[in-house]
């Protein structure tokens, strides 16, 4: 993906560290107890980054990419986290297919006009914005694969029926009724959880020991892109303001089994126990609407947990539904026939 596949591209961009933030401040001597908690390059597991623009607007999306062939595996990731959260696993996948990881609104490194405005209508605009952006009127075969918040993303833009390549969807530890019980709590965890950081090694450090991320390598890549440098108070804050965003939770994930079963792809339940299914899934499950599987021994971020475990069931998912660079015909999505291949 070159910059000519994002559309025009304005000469300037609005840098952060205009703002009371900053990305990259001066930061203090690492002491020996901080050394496995250091940062990684997020090019150890990408080939590259890009900015998306999204043509009539000033909003800016970023994106990471990995890999050249198959179909491409969009990524979206859950509240709080940033597109480096698939980044190790991204590095398992990209040698049979493609991935691309997006930051979304209020996240990363994206930038738009309202970052505060995470309802479910314009989170999933901004995801149709970026893919009609990068790959125009004829986008590769697309499988969806979204964590948590970005789980009811990928359900909401998949049930929308307007990405016509759209080959498969994955959704990974979300579903509506264990969602809607924790809304009531959020807020409470969101309040009670370290909110300042006097380096990235500690911020990384206290994600690792409160289980958010439990893959110590996964959370030196993904953490640090989910903290900004607050001049004012000389230390690190997180960089999605999500308590701020309370108007919008009920509505990323009420409704969200229906519309799970009811979008007419191959579709991947991934949870990380059996506790988070509910009844309108449990009886799709039985009658063989959508494969499940039950990923042990591991935390709310599979993906980051256990990447090689995750990138292997995603290119099994690929393999199973014989999702090839151009898709394959899916009853209810009309395209062209384009001949597909079976990853191997």
């Amino acid at each position: 993906m070159e910059s000519s596949d994002l559309g025009s591209l304005p000469e300037e961009r609005h840098d952060p560290a205009d703002t009371a933030f900053s990305a990259l401040p001066p930061r203090p001597a690492i002491q020996s107890s901080l050394e496995k908690y250091v940062p990684l390059d997020w090019r150890e597991f990408f080939d590259k980054e890009d900015d998306v623009y999204i043509p009539g607007s000033a909003d800016v999306f970023h994106v990471y990419v990995a890999g050249t062939e198959g179909p491409v595996v969009f990524c979206l990731h859950g509240g709080g986290y940033s597109g480096l959260s698939f980044a190790l696993s991204s590095s398992k996948i990209k040698d049979k297919a493609r991935v691309v990881a997006m930051d979304l609104r209020g996240h990363g490194k994206s930038l738009t006009e309202n970052e505060l405005d995470l309802s479910i209508d314009t989170l999933c605009s901004d995801v149709i914005s970026v893919i009609k952006a990068m790959y125009g009127d004829s986008p590769p075969a697309i499988v969806l694969v979204g964590h948590s918040m970005g789980g009811s993303v990928a359900v909401h833009v998949a049930a929308k029926k307007v990405i016509s390549s759209l080959a498969g969807l994955v959704v990974v530890d979300v579903v509506e009724g264990t969602a809607m019980a924790s809304l009531i709590h959020m807020q409470k965890i969101l309040s009670n959880r370290v909110q300042f950081f006097p380096s990235i090694e500690r911020a990384i450090e206290s994600n690792v020991k409160a289980g958010s991320v439990r893959n110590v390598e996964s959370a030196r890549v993904s953490i640090p892109s989910t903290l900004m440098y607050d001049e004012s108070k000389k230390c690190y804050v997180y960089r999605a303001q999500l308590q701020e965003t309370e108007q919008y939770w009920r509505g990323w994930y009420e409704g969200l089994s229906e519309k799970f079963l009811s979008c007419p792809v191959p579709k991947l339940l991934l949870l990380a126990g059996t506790d988070r299914l509910d009844r309108a899934l449990t009886i799709g499950q039985m009658q063989g609407k959508f494969q499940m599987i039950v990923v042990r021994h591991t935390g709310h971020a599979i993906q980051e947990d256990v990447p090689e475990e995750f990138a292997s069931i995603i290119l099994n998912f690929i393999a199973r539904n014989r999702i090839g660079p151009n898709g394959v015909e899916i009853p209810g999505l009309i395209r062209p026939k384009k001949l597909s291949f079976e990853v191997k």
